[in-house]
């Protein structure tokens, strides 16, 4: 779905971006008791469509237009905004396009109408779910993002522009961008990304009755949980703080895109289940995946018999008898074979399902019997490889690790 949702915005016309202007107000104060308000965190994503086109050939500064949400959003455990409700833009830069230059469309997005009519002023702004163009637009703190009109047509192109709120610094700084002469035409229905400036308190809509694959979570275990697992993929390499950071954001971003989803940076159902978080019981936290948790297993195994040679042990346990041994050398011994008895248990729960919250809990238990290893290991006499070795398998626990 995320590759047609981009090729229909590429068939309208071209992206472009330059400085990003803060816009809108807090959210409304006629809200629900304090125990349903919910926050909709800034930097949230919500894809909605235009309920009518948006064309530089007759658009007017000042106009407004509506567009619909594409799906429910949920935060953590309740519906906020149904799907069908209405976001309103309002376009602050229009121009036609002559025979010199491409027109130019700038929105911002001020409104959120419920599907009950009721009404909420936002501070939202226009953002891409496409890899390129979102990371142009990230690329300039300050940018502001416009529409130009298409480059022969087709594709989308994001570019930056320059300071200040005049219309005329963004003609100046768009340049060659401009040189192809089309109007920008978005049809009605066309997909737009709005992403949330400003955190919105709203009233919690009923409890969700599962994961819902739009539903955005928030909570700081569940972050942590993300992180650590983004982590694990080589996406994320700041702290597991638990905060909904930009860092975090780009992180989710860039695995939603290689995952073939929507490019959002929310940490919504799909995101987590593929990043292997539960969210279906009342325990928080990530487990492996079935594969990464039998090779685990393997090399947990594998570590056992390294260090039973450097120990000198035979296949049944006898030990030399000419070699004087220390505490921990056996306390390591006897710690690590413990962690991949451990390791294979966990492989069994993870594999054969049917509790999500039984893996999560299981993780938690795996990385104890990992921390008794890792202090049997400050007195025992292991080699280098060894050590390394290890050091090794702990990091493929990071997703489960909620404490380093």
């Amino acid at each position: 779905m995320l590759h047609r949702n981009n090729a229909a915005v590429r068939r309208v016309g071209a992206w472009s971006a330059a400085l990003l202007l803060g816009f809108g107000s807090e959210a409304s104060a006629q809200l629900a008791p304090a125990q349903s308000r919910v926050v909709l965190p800034a930097g949230s994503v919500i894809v909605v469509r235009t309920a009518s086109p948006l064309q530089s050939a007759t658009a007017k500064v000042g106009e407004t237009f509506e567009t619909t949400v594409d799906e429910s959003v949920g935060v953590d455990e309740y519906t906020i905004i149904p799907a069908g409700s209405r976001i309103r833009g309002q376009i602050t830069v229009a121009r036609p396009a002559t025979r010199q230059q491409s027109g130019v469309i700038e929105v911002v997005f001020d409104q959120l109408r419920l599907s009950d009519g009721t009404s909420i002023p936002i501070t939202g702004k226009l953002t891409s779910t496409d890899t390129t163009e979102r990371r142009q637009i990230e690329a300039d703190a300050n940018g502001r993002v416009v529409l130009v009109g298409g480059r022969g047509g087709i594709g989308a192109a994001i570019a930056g522009a320059g300071s200040g709120r005049s219309a005329n610094n963004i003609f100046a700084a768009l340049g060659g961008l401009l040189s192809e002469g089309r109007d920008v035409n978005v049809p009605a229905g066309t997909p737009l990304a709005v992403e949330i400036e400003r955190a919105v308190t709203l009233r919690g809509r009923g409890r969700l009755r599962g994961a819902e694959a739009s539903t955005i979570y928030t909570a700081p275990e569940r972050i942590r949980a993300a992180q650590q697992a983004l982590a694990q993929r080589n996406y994320y390499r700041a702290s597991a703080n638990g905060q909904l950071d930009d860092v975090t954001r780009r992180a989710l971003f860039e695995f939603q895109i290689d995952q073939g989803f929507r490019g959002t940076g929310n940490l919504d159902g799909r995101t987590a289940r593929a990043l292997g978080i539960n969210l279906a019981g009342g325990v928080s936290g990530a487990a492996l995946s079935a594969d990464a948790a039998s090779a685990l297993r393997r090399d947990a195994q594998s570590l056992v018999s390294r260090l039973r040679a450097e120990l000198g042990s035979t296949g049944v346990g006898q030990l030399s008898a000419t070699r004087a041994y220390a505490q921990g050398d056996l306390d390591v011994w006897f710690a690590l074979s413990a962690f991949a008895d451990n390791a294979s248990i966990y492989e069994q729960i993870v594999r054969n399902g049917g509790n999500p919250d039984a893996a999560v809990l299981a993780g938690r238990a795996l990385v104890g019997a990992a921390n008794r290893v890792d202090a049997a290991a400050q007195t025992a006499r292991m080699s280098s490889q060894l050590q390394g070795a290890w050091t090794q398998l702990r990091r493929q626990l990071a997703p489960l690790d909620t404490g380093r």
